[in-house]
């Protein structure tokens, strides 16, 4: 293949798809391939997916159909996890040349010059048993927050999930690592740093020449705050049972960890939880929240939900619902249940109709909308720290407080990237 080959990628997903997408591109510049927009017509396409939900497969068919119409000569190319999940179904997809799976993934650019487009597509995967390297990646893009990927995989067996069969068993970087990669950034001007990974709280489990580390997320958590060059920290979603006292401690005292937890709950019924088999119950998010409360006040704490879950009753949603309502929260992430093949949830019963999902999600995203409009508004007068993003739209530019509270104003070039005190 020669080296002109322009080259366009698109995520979908999660946070550490975006970070992992980002450093491919990296990768296949170095290369000696031209990065273009999606948009442009280009010799190839790269689609790195997620399969958390049905909608995202859904979603992959149809950028694939795009594409087909756009520049039906083009290669194009799915990883990420619906790739590994089902890689037979992606290579019926017309228009499909290359699927590979997790561990090659970070092979893309050899997998490139080797290949030649031919009838059918080739699949480059393999047992998700056999996945065992760390590939640490970060995201650098028009924003200012970078996403660093510090984690991966996951050792849990939530009954609704495919992401351990999607990326295999939990495994992260060295804390040595993790600092390389942050002076790199801190090098390059970034000013805060998204922690990613799949169960981010189980940093640590690392097997090199047989030993496994004897680090802990917590030790990360010390090790970047005395690292110079990076102003703000957040971590991103950390299971409830992960998010220990000494955690919460911690960004109470830390300068550079802002005030910011997302802390997935999945389900406010601890009949739900069980069978949804969630490593703790309410009584113990309870618990998380009121500790976060105490020691900082302020702090903003985002929740993932799962509605429509099989045998939830109307009994159970409202269980849900009000201790939602309850809760010293401020936002919601809310997913409608859909069904995952080999996911040991297919066999518990009674299933949620659709209809009665889709009127449960609506119910909790009004809840997050007024969450957040009262957790805002206890800020009025206020003056905190934003950080303000490079993008703009009808002139205007966006930034977030250091508690996670949006903010919008005409755009100025000079406040780009930085640190403004802004009076809410």
């Amino acid at each position: 293949m020669p080296f002109s080959k322009t080259i366009a990628f698109h995520t979908l997903g999660c946070k550490l798809n975006y970070a992992e997408t980002s450093t491919l591109s990296r990768m296949l510049e170095a290369d000696g391939f031209e990065k273009t927009d999606f948009e442009d017509t280009a010799d190839v396409y790269v689609i790195n997916t997620c399969s958390v939900t049905d909608n995202a497969d859904k979603e992959c068919r149809q950028i694939v159909r795009r594409i087909q119409r756009r520049a039906p000569e083009a290669t194009v190319v799915i990883t990420g996890c619906y790739a590994q999940l089902k890689p037979e179904e992606i290579a019926k997809i017309e228009g499909v040349d290359l699927v590979l799976g997790a561990a090659e993934k970070f092979n893309l650019s050899k997998h490139l010059l080797e290949y030649t487009k031919g009838d059918s597509a080739k699949i480059c995967s393999c047992d998700i048993d056999e996945v065992h390297g760390f590939n640490s990646s970060y995201s650098l893009t028009d924003r200012t927050r970078t996403f660093l990927k510090v984690q991966d995989g996951c050792d849990y067996n939530c009954s609704f999930c495919t992401i351990p069969l999607a990326r295999g068993h939990s495994r992260s970087d060295s804390i040595e690592g993790v600092l390389k990669n942050v002076k790199e950034l801190a090098a390059s001007g970034t000013k805060e740093i998204v922690l990613t990974g799949i169960n981010l709280g189980d940093f640590g489990k690392g097997n090199e020449g047989g030993k496994k580390r004897e680090e802990n997320f917590y030790d990360l958590v010390q090790a970047l705050d005395e690292t110079a060059g990076i102003e703000r920290y957040r971590i991103s979603s950390i299971e409830p049972n992960l998010l220990s006292n000494e955690i919460i401690e911690f960004v109470a005292k830390s300068k550079k960890f802002m005030p910011h937890f997302h802390i997935p709950l999945q389900s406010g019924s601890d009949k739900i939880l069980g069978a949804m088999r969630r490593r703790y119950r309410t009584d113990l998010y309870t618990e998380r929240i009121a500790t976060i409360k105490q020691l900082i006040p302020h702090c903003c704490i985002g929740v993932d939900v799962i509605v429509g879950f099989p045998s939830e009753t109307d009994d159970d949603f409202k269980d849900t619902f009000n201790f939602l309502h309850t809760l010293d929260i401020s936002y919601l992430h809310v997913f409608t249940y859909s069904e995952r093949a080999n996911t040991l949830a297919l066999d518990i019963k009674p299933v949620v109709p659709g209809n009665i999902r889709h009127e449960r999600n609506k119910a909790l995203r009004n809840l997050s909308y007024q969450k957040m409009q009262y957790f805002t508004s206890l800020h009025n007068g206020q003056t905190r720290k934003v950080l303000f993003e490079s993008a703009q739209k009808n002139g205007m530019m966006e930034g977030f407080t250091d508690n996670y509270i949006k903010v919008e104003t005409p755009f100025r070039a000079e406040w780009v990237n930085q640190i403004i005190d802004w009076s809410l």
